[in-house]
């Protein structure tokens, strides 16, 4: 099973310490490593002239050991060293010492004729921009169509931070080992890793007392058993129910793809609240969503409990002024859990603690980056990562904060933060952040706790875009998702039947 847990480069060395105390010392690491490179590279390419570019350190180390058992297997492999061979310490003077081959020193010419590079020279251990041949090498290389191999990470990529601040070498294929780092989730710096590979290098268990992961991926083992799917004896007024508010007569679609949306996830009833000089639009376009009219003058938060809303979203299309963040503030009055998107949170612009003031657990925030700046500015610029920056929004606020992007980030109080990379370009469309709002604002009607609701919605909605693929539009995700939503239940079934034959144990006679 894929490893979930994301680390910081420092717990990453912690890892490999805690293994050395355990009987697992830096040269079986180092072996166990560079074999892994080797391996990944066999899976996906056939032999070809191969050139490794080796570092000082343990990453050259790595290089060494990948560059034997490549030439063990036949390929051609050359080793170009960046400083001198007499300056390796440790386990890559051990790594070198065994390397049965000529060793060259590093120039702009070494590329050569190679036809696979290996980038083993800097990984997460350097801290400071390229610079010298290696920065030279990175700006030549990005114009070559040889495949790059990165190992541990690109060089010129520090493994927290996602920003490269300078050049950095662009990889087919990145092999690390035991856990991600920050680097390999968050953008840029996840698509110059290319595909990435976790391998098993044999750290010990009992890790975790001495290494803290910092986030999680995204995936269904995370909230899966927690989805809320119908037996036979489920009927509507179990399943919630879900308000949406419209904006005006000129800006509805984005409601509606969102009550949609959540319908389509399973909330038993799902109302479209919407002004007066919207209802005749709003009512040509909708069938099973329900519609209600709504006085954004009047009392928005009695309305919503006139409908005995289980959950609300309101935000998309609202509309950016006094009349949104009135509305916005009186449902926060309202037991039911809120989803909040778009409008409702620029409409906070000027005093963003007004609405942090208000936030509670059980609702959910989801800003895209400039939202996120108007509620929480600063904040982006004062973190090393959006890891760090949901966090701490997520502290501010005191609700659930889903920071959306290629590597949406979500982050609660007492929770594991969540990366989730499970989608695909195509989203980037407008209204698609709307359908998420929806999935999400359906599964709190659901009852689905607010954190575990952000993340499978997440997950689900990037799901239904991968299906669709390219050429995707908004409006075609809701019909997706029941193809989603089956998947996931027979998963579950699949799941709940292993953990009844693992409770049964071994049948009489086995």
């Amino acid at each position: 099973m894929m490893p979930l847990d994301v680390l910081k480069t420092a717990d990453c060395g912690a890892c490999d310490r805690h293994a050395a105390a355990h009987g697992v010392p830096g040269p079986v690491l180092m072996e166990a490593a560079g074999r892994a490179v080797a391996q990944a590279i066999r899976a996906r390419w056939a032999p070809r002239k191969t050139l490794i570019l080796c570092g000082p350190g343990n990453n050259g180390g790595d290089g060494f050991v990948c560059g034997r058992i490549l030439r063990q297997a036949g390929w051609p492999v050359r080793i170009a060293l960046l400083g001198e061979a007499a300056q390796l310490r440790g386990d890559a003077a051990h790594a070198f010492s065994i390397w049965d081959g000529p060793v060259e020193a590093l120039t702009p010419e070494s590329p050569g004729d190679a036809g696979l590079i290996v980038d083993a020279l800097f990984g997460a251990g350097l801290s400071r921009p390229l610079d010298g041949v290696a920065a030279g090498l990175a700006t030549q290389l990005a114009q070559s169509d040889v495949p790059l191999v990165a190992v541990d990470l690109p060089s010129g990529i520090q493994g927290d931070r996602p920003e490269t601040g300078g050049v950095s070498f662009r990889a087919d294929l990145t092999v690390s080992f035991h856990c991600r780092k920050p680097a390999h989730c968050l953008e840029p710096a996840a698509s110059l890793c290319g595909e990435v590979v976790i391998a098993d290098i044999g750290i010990p268990d009992g890790w975790r007392e001495v290494a803290h992961p910092v986030a999680r991926i995204n995936a269904p083992d995370l909230w899966r058993d927690r989805l809320p799917i119908p037996d036979a004896g489920t009927h509507k007024h179990q399943r919630g129910r879900l308000v949406v508010f419209s904006g005006g007569a000129s800006s509805t679609g984005a409601a509606r793809m969102s009550a949609l949306a959540g319908l389509r996830m399973g909330a038993g009833l799902v109302t479209l609240a919407s002004p007066a000089s919207a209802l005749l639009v709003n009512a040509s376009a909708l069938t099973a969503v329900m519609l209600k009219r709504w006085d954004a003058d009047a009392d928005t938060g009695e309305f919503l409990s006139g409908l005995r809303a289980t959950a609300a979203v309101i935000g998309p299309a609202a509309g950016v002024g006094e009349a949104t963040r009135r509305a916005v503030l009186e449902v926060l009055q309202q037991p039911a859990p809120v989803l909040l998107d778009a409008d409702a949170l620029t409409s906070f612009e000027a005093a963003p603690q007004t609405l942090l003031a208000r936030l509670r657990p059980q609702d959910v925030i989801t800003p895209h980056t400039g939202e996120f700046e108007r509620v929480f500015p600063g904040l982006l610029a004062r973190s090393t990562n959006r890891i760090e920056a949901a966090v701490e929004a997520a502290r501010l606020a005191g609700c659930v904060v889903l920071l959306k992007g290629a590597d949406t980030v979500i982050a609660a109080e007492g929770e594991m933060p969540v990366i989730n990379r499970h989608a695909c370009p195509a989203l980037a469309t407008a209204g698609s952040g709307d359908v998420l709002a929806g999935i999400i604002g359906g599964l709190l009607a659901q009852s689905l706790p607010a954190f575990k609701a952000a993340c499978a919605g997440a997950w689900l909605h990037g799901d239904a875009a991968r299906r669709l693929g390219g050429g995707l539009i908004a409006e075609d995700l809701a019909g997706m998702l029941p193809q989603v939503l089956q998947a996931q239940a027979a998963g579950l079934r699949r799941q709940r039947a292993l953990a009844r034959l693992l409770q049964a144990g071994p049948s009489p006679g086995q």
